[in-house]
């Protein structure tokens, strides 16, 4: 565990500071102990991949023993934040954004401890939004603003250049401000955490608190750089959409298998961004995987970490089991019905009846080509079901050996393996 003191060095040690405002300062209020704070928009019914630097983020600062707040945009999410986006976002209606918020209060508390002896903070910014009125807002807020300075900020700048910004979303950035000027008044938060996107809405806050209380104020601002992959390609993207942290939205065995997928290139990066491991630990699993890159050393500590913190350990073995036993290094049995559904998505599955020959599920699910093929794997000790050899390809398959009373795994080879959907 990092020490208080010691946190914003390991921070920059890792690449995790985009933008700050002044470290010396910072790091001065940091040793004794800071209040830190990060939003989150409900944008959708779940948060995602991408929200896992910020989220780490304040998970490393509570685990240094600073206090942590977790907003979740009750009322910014009605409105939409412009920062990097090229259009207006849709408008969702109150309770769509209602229910949103009560599914990431959930997700977050994967991630902090609100009960120990150091416990985070959850609050809704709706809940000193809401009765606030808009003379109110105008006058005790934007009072307080230069339009000059705001059509300044890169993600109001980037919107007039293209196709406009709506006044809803031009507004954003003071909502975010007075969230901040709330949380230092009433809790002494004196540091907004977000993504480099943030920097413009975090100091546009830091300008807010030092007008209204005053220019002796102590508040700070630091970002984390969004994460870019060495290919070019949208981190968090695959071709099947989002990197969702909900089991339902994404599997766990999906989440488990994009970490493993990292391409070697970016590992070493993604080790530092997102591993709570301490500095050396990681240095030591990247130069194990520079030894041996087919071990795929770093990709498998990152997938498990992770796996293990969004979906819990028990699920992750689930999962390193299953990978293990589709290609005969394991127990099939021992699956839960979902992990075996989930790690067999994209292996050619077949319709059969039980008493299906075993040389006619195999060229049925495409591991041979004809049954003379089939028959002389079987004949080489080449052919298996459910990781037994199979020795007699003219018998009915083994439908009362069948995973979860339906499934049969069959393999040809090391590598080659298809699913058998025994029917009736």
């Amino acid at each position: 565990m990092v020490h208080v003191t010691d946190l914003l060095s390991d921070l920059q040690a890792r690449g995790l500071v985009a933008s700050s405002t002044d470290l010396g300062a910072l790091a001065e209020s940091m040793a004794g102990g800071i209040t830190v704070y990060a939003g989150f928009d409900p944008t959708a019914s779940s948060l995602h991949v991408g929200n896992l630097v910020p989220l780490l983020l304040l998970r490393r600062f509570q685990q240094a023993g600073h206090r942590v707040i977790a907003l979740v945009g009750g009322a910014t999410g009605l409105i939409g934040d412009p920062s990097g986006r090229s259009a207006e976002r849709t408008l969702n209606t109150d309770d769509t954004v209602a229910s949103w918020v009560e599914r990431v209060r959930g997700q977050l508390q994967h991630f902090l401890d609100f009960d120990g002896d150091n416990p985070a903070t959850l609050v809704s910014n709706l809940e000193w939004t809401a009765p606030m009125s808009a003379i109110e807002f105008l006058r005790d807020v934007g009072k307080h603003f230069s339009v000059n300075a705001m059509l300044g900020k890169e993600s109001i700048a980037a919107r007039l250049n293209g196709d406009g910004i709506s006044y809803t979303e031009f507004s954003y950035m003071l909502l975010q401000a007075m969230d901040y000027l709330h949380l230092y008044r009433d809790h002494d938060c004196a540091l907004q955490v977000g993504g480099s996107d943030q920097w413009g809405n975090i100091t546009a806050g830091l300008d807010l608190i030092r007008r209204v209380e005053g220019p002796e104020s102590h508040a700070h601002g630091l970002t984390v750089p969004l994460v870019t992959k060495a290919d070019g390609t949208k981190f968090g993207k695959t071709a099947g959409g989002a990197i969702w942290l909900d089991a339902e939205q994404t599997s766990p065995f999906a989440f488990y298998q994009f970490w493993l997928n990292t391409d070697d290139r970016d590992i070493a990066s993604m080790l530092r961004y997102f591993s709570l491991r301490p500095l050396p630990d990681i240095e030591q699993v990247i130069a194990e995987g520079e030894r041996r890159p087919a071990s795929r050393a770093g990709q498998r500590a990152l997938a498990a970490e992770l796996t293990d913190l969004v979906h819990g350990r028990e699920t992750r073995e689930h999962i390193e089991a299953a990978s293990a036993a589709l290609f005969g290094r394991g127990d099939l049995q021992v699956l839960p019905a979902q992990i075996l559904r989930e790690s067999t998505q994209d292996v050619p599955t077949v319709g059969l009846p039980a008493e299906t020959s075993v040389v006619d599920a195999f060229l049925a699910a495409g591991l041979s080509d004809s049954k003379s093929a089939a028959r002389r794997a079987i004949k080489e000790g080449g052919a298996y079901i459910n990781n037994e050899r199979v020795s007699d390809g003219e018998t009915a398959l083994p439908a009362d050996r069948a995973l979860h009373g339906r499934w049969l795994l069959l393999r040809r080879g090391k590598r080659s393996i298809a699913v058998v959907d025994v029917v009736g």
